[in-house]
């Protein structure tokens, strides 16, 4: 993928990134399940902390997966 996201995402460039609606993102953050900070009225991602938890998650599953078996 391209660098065309900084380092701090909106939700709508999260959402892009993600390729999930905004929708989901909300209800991932009121869940704490998310990594952000609010700024103001508004919530900020830093794409490290997303790419950490996609990689984390992942993971997670796999072992969970190997878990069942």
């Amino acid at each position: 993928m391209s660098d065309s996201y900084g380092d701090i995402l909106t939700i709508d460039e999260l959402s892009g990134y993600l390729k999930v609606p905004k929708s989901t993102l909300y209800k991932l953050v009121r869940e704490g399940k998310v990594p952000c900070q609010k700024v103001g009225r508004h919530w900020r991602f830093r794409k490290d902390a997303i790419d950490s938890w996609l990689e984390e998650s992942r993971i997670r599953e796999t072992n969970s997966e190997g878990d069942e078996k």
